[in-house]
């Protein structure tokens, strides 16, 4: 359809990906280089700046592969649960992907016992299936990585400083994919759409006490009851730094937007003391 074509187009501009003729960019023609979602892939090469690489390879592989989540017959909903749990990351959904990744490696490294990877995922309700595929997928992110010669960073995660810039670095590809809780009981109003969503039952979030007020999720499924997958918390100040002012400037009025504008003001004198620095 017509409109689809030109939202495409658009958010190929609004991720730098375009040049003023609506041709691609030089940083359009290195995105296209990786079989990933434009803003997968303007992530990815983000990560280069933030020097959070190997976390985003894994992070890009994991979300591009099959979900790795297999609820178990009736009536293991709660075990399943609490076997997922035990990977949950305070940061969110793209670092516990990261855990599970880790840890789905960690338990198939013996090549002598062929099924063990099989037992472990299915002690754990996580399919062998979507594991090994997010292992080929990113293989082969590693290897265009170094065709094309770009930096891959030494792992760091758990520590703070790695935490922040795998958040600088998604919010770079998906600050069009941001909600905020605007009631405060998980009811997620997007920026974009002005859609109403709640967490999927696979998040992090899920069943917590602690619900975040701004998020940051890969997709949007309306099929699975209006619900947002793969989410991670993020600062509103943090979006604010990051975000294209052509964008922002495009969102369609809301409270959410006049938060972040607020924000986007405070930091604008801050912002100005640092180019006269430079």
């Amino acid at each position: 359809a017509p409109e689809s074509l030109m939202q495409a187009l658009e958010d190929l501009d609004y991720l730098a990906a375009l040049d003023n003729d609506g041709n691609l960019s030089e940083f359009g023609i290195i995105m296209s280089e990786f079989p990933l979602d434009p803003q997968l892939s303007k992530s990815l090469l983000a990560s280069c700046e933030f020097e959070c690489v190997d976390e985003m390879l894994t992070i890009a592989a994991m979300v591009t592969a099959p979900s790795c989540f297999l609820p178990g017959p009736a009536g293991t909903e709660e075990i399943a649960l609490s076997c997922w749990s035990s990977f949950s990351h305070p940061a969110g959904d793209h670092c516990t992907l990261i855990n599970i990744f880790n840890a789905f490696r960690a338990a198939t490294a013996n090549p002598t016992d062929p099924g063990s990877n099989e037992k472990w995922c299915n002690n754990y309700f996580l399919s062998s299936s979507a594991l090994s595929m997010a292992e080929m997928i990113r293989a082969e992110l590693v290897e265009i990585m170094k065709r094309i010669e770009l930096p891959i960073s030494e792992p760091d995660f758990r520590s703070e400083e790695n935490l922040l810039s795998i958040k600088k670095a998604l919010l770079s590809g998906y600050f069009m994919h941001i909600a905020r809780d605007v009631d405060g009981s998980g009811n997620y109003l997007m920026l974009t759409h002005k859609q109403v969503a709640q967490l999927h039952p696979f998040s992090s979030y899920y069943n917590t006490r602690r619900i975040p007020e701004w998020v940051l999720f890969h997709e949007f499924s309306i099929s699975e009851g209006n619900s947002i997958r793969v989410v991670s918390e993020i600062s509103p100040h943090l979006f604010a730094e990051l975000v294209p002012q052509y964008y922002f400037s495009n969102l369609p009025p809301s409270e959410s937007k006049d938060i972040l504008q607020e924000v986007i003001n405070h930091l604008a004198p801050v912002s100005a003391t640092k180019e006269e620095q430079k």
